[in-house]
């Protein structure tokens, strides 16, 4: 009988020396992540990508939707401090104005992430890593594909710009690039640029504007996202021309509704930019945590899909 306690004590000795390490690695992770909102089919599939892939990595999530204000954007990375997750990560609505909020996070000790879209700060310690597209890249690619288009012609390319969110990383990196190519030939004149939020709605508006006052006179459109090209593809279509053949449309993103244009033959070109960065992220969550290097810059790969590629690539489309 003495014996058998004894072995009783051994074996419950062994599962409890064991316990603290087993109790570690089963410690939930906590994420708090501040999205910008739901203002595009990218944005939808950029939550959508995150919630998923922290459900399959185990990591708890805490999303906050800041509905494309900077102002909640903050009051949602204070709220993350105060209930001291173990990372915060955020896609920042424009670039400048995140010194003091990540300073705070600093000093919390709480390592920050940036997804998708770069800040403007002049401590780069104040961030572990930024991870997404590289947007001047991307608007370089549609600025070589329209130069290529039109190598043929003599005459000079009027061009209209919709731009994404004003202050946005993309919006001005995708503008930085674009023109970096344009500038060096003399045809390519960039007639008028507005930004269109990065929405459809917003988009068909500033599209309407620029028809009424242009009139038949643009050879080109360049949107800094799909859902403004297709916004701006019904106030082509309203004003009786046709989309893609009366005006060339490029575009980026490479959104499913952006193939559907193309298929249509609505839409010239669709410059790819990958929302699906949620296994990324939490991958990098992870070797954070666990003490391992991660890159300063995490930059996604990505293509183009011109019109004539659309009907065989659309199937095989993730968002």
């Amino acid at each position: 009988m003495q014996r058998r306690t004894w072995l009783a004590a051994l074996a419950i000795a062994s599962i409890t020396a064991a316990w603290p390490m087993t109790g570690m690695a089963q410690k939930k992770i906590v994420l708090g992540f501040s999205q910008i909102g739901a203002e595009s089919e990218w944005r939808t599939a950029n939550s959508e990508s995150i919630k998923a892939a922290a459900k399959e990595a185990g990591i708890e999530l805490k999303f906050s939707d800041a509905q494309q204000k900077q102002e909640n954007q903050i009051k949602a990375i204070r709220s993350f401090i105060a209930q001291k997750v173990d990372v915060i990560a955020f896609s920042p609505v424009v670039e400048s104005g995140w010194e003091t909020v990540l300073r705070e996070a600093q000093a919390a000790k709480i390592p920050v992430v940036l997804t998708d879209r770069a800040v403007n700060v002049k401590d780069p310690s104040l961030y572990v890593t930024f991870m997404g597209s590289d947007f001047v890249e991307e608007g370089r690619k549609a600025g070589r594909w329209l130069v290529d288009k039109m190598k043929g012609r003599t005459a000079e390319v009027r061009i209209v710009e919709l731009q994404g969110t004003v202050g946005s990383a993309p919006a001005i990196d995708r503008k930085k690039g674009f023109e970096e190519i344009i500038k060096t030939d003399a045809r390519f004149k960039i007639v008028r640029s507005q930004t269109g939020d990065f929405t459809r709605a917003k988009g068909k508006e500033v599209m309407e504007a620029f028809l009424k006052a242009e009139g038949k006179k643009i050879d080109v459109l360049y949107a800094h996202n799909d859902d403004m090209a297709i916004g701006a593809i019904q106030a082509i279509e309203e004003a009786g021309l046709k989309p893609g053949k009366d005006i060339t449309i490029i575009s980026i993103d490479a959104v499913k509704g952006a193939f559907e244009a193309m298929v249509a033959g609505k839409l010239n070109v669709s410059v790819e930019c990958s929302p699906l960065l949620g296994p990324q992220l939490m991958a990098a969550v992870k070797d954070i945590l666990a003490g391992k290097p991660v890159p300063k810059r995490i930059v996604t790969e990505e293509g183009i899909f011109p019109m004539e590629t659309a009907a065989a690539e659309a199937p095989r489309r993730k968002y």
